[in-house]
């Protein structure tokens, strides 16, 4: 063989070991991602084979007999829907018509701010997507500003913002000893901040704890908000879904609109329309005038173009036509109001059990709270006890979904809870 013949062989065979050795090791280091703090507790109750398990962990709504709903709205949507429509793209926005009946079901039907063209608004992936488009809004257009998060919050929030790159300040909110609202701390919170932060407001039936402002409460901290020059952002994940009235879980946002506010707002259909899987939810942005809110909404759409191009098309078809249609949206609203009678009623249900077994601890604050969560106070300790001794699964910050709770599982869940807790 030629002597150039066999130096080429060499080289090419070097380069093959090599690049095979590359090509075996691009994921070596990569370690597994820990655990969902929520979607684990799922995953552990799903392999669980007692018979008396049961799974007050994830927020999803089920009836009185444990089973997911859909709601007879929604039913008569997808009937109306079917084969009605094509399955085009939307435009980068979403549907116009589901944008324009979200914004009505948050400011008002007569709101100024509509009448004005001043909201620059978007379909958004759920409420998730709307704050994930938010966050990078905020980190674009405002670098190196911070988002301040109530301690605690729902979880994700710190994923959101941090996979955002906006870095991530907290403030006090929810009170241990009295499982309430530390209002005198997040008041002192929102004056300490420097001017100008952004805050991360629940608008209604706050996540985890149940914990709201009053009506006073929220004025107060708005009137602080302004002379401070804070931007508030509202995630409402309850709209309706909390007291059973959707003006009612709205009123923050009128409040601060009212003094003068811009806001920003998340908006899901997840829970209160029960499209969990559908993905379907709107980001809001009240501007000065409609100039600007043109400006604001095509730089949202900049955005939400190399994320997802275009959102899903049927749980917005269905929001539309369930809000859009009089006869509908007064049947929806009648079935979110059965939905949070519900889980109040189940909230009386277990604190009176609880009482009625003699506990010496006081169980007022399960009452006090609104929404799907429940912040127990319980302990990580006593959490355990709950999973190994009587295979009730909840995150280990003690909260419970109530909508996990039922006739038939609450004695027990109650008698568990007393067991627990009787010597704290």
């Amino acid at each position: 063989m030629p002597i150039h013949s066999v130096a080429s062989s060499r080289i090419v065979g070097r380069s093959s070991v090599i690049g095979a050795r590359f090509m075996s090791s691009w994921w070596r280091s990569i370690e597994p991602a820990p655990k969902d703090p929520i979607l684990g507790v799922t995953e552990a109750f799903l392999a669980d084979q007692s018979p008396n398990k049961v799974n007050v962990g994830v927020g999803a709504y089920r009836d009185d007999n444990g089973r997911p709903v859909v709601l007879d709205c929604v039913r008569e949507a997808e009937r109306r829907i079917a084969g009605n429509e094509y399955m085009e793209y939307l435009p980068m926005g979403g549907s116009i018509k589901m944008v324009e009946e979200s914004l009505k079901l948050a400011y008002g039907e007569n709101s100024e701010f509509i009448k004005d063209n001043r909201i620059a608004a978007v379909q958004a992936l759920s409420g998730t997507g709307a704050c994930r488009l938010f966050a990078a809004f905020q980190q674009r257009f405002y670098p190196g500003s911070k988002i301040y998060l109530p301690i605690p919050t729902w979880s994700n929030h710190h994923n959101i913002w941090r996979d955002a790159g906006v870095p991530m300040k907290t403030f006090r909110y929810y009170h241990p000893e009295t499982r309430g609202l530390d209002f005198a701390g997040l008041m002192d919170e929102i004056k300490s901040a420097p001017n100008g932060s952004f805050f991360l407001l629940h608008a209604c039936a706050h996540n985890p704890t149940g914990v709201d402002p009053s009506e006073e409460q929220w004025r107060e901290i708005s009137s602080q908000f302004k002379l401070k020059g804070h931007f508030p952002f509202f995630d409402m994940a309850y709209q309706g879904f909390a007291s059973g009235s959707t003006e009612r879980d709205a009123k923050a946002i009128k409040i601060f609109l009212d003094d003068g506010h811009l806001v920003g707002l998340a908006q899901s259909y997840a829970k209160n329309m029960g499209l969990y899987g559908q993905r379907v939810g709107c980001l809001s942005l009240v501007c000065e005038d409609e100039k600007q809110a043109v400006s604001v909404k095509s730089q949202l759409q900049l955005l939400a173009r190399p994320m997802y191009s275009s959102p899903p098309v049927h749980g917005a078809r269905i929001v539309s036509t369930v809000l859009g249609d009089p006869e509908l949206k007064k049947l929806w609203l009648k079935e979110v109001k059965v939905m949070a009678d519900r889980i109040i009623g189940m909230r009386a249900t277990l604190r009176e059990c609880l009482e009625k077994r003699g506990s010496a601890l006081s169980w007022q604050h399960i009452t006090n709270q609104i929404g799907m969560f429940c912040y127990t106070g319980l302990t990580p300790e006593q959490v355990d006890r709950l999973t190994s001794e009587f295979h009730i699964y909840m995150t280990r910050n003690g909260r419970i979904s109530m909508a996990g709770l039922n006739t038939g599982n609450v004695e027990y869940v109650a008698d568990a809870i007393h067991e627990v807790t009787k010597s704290a």
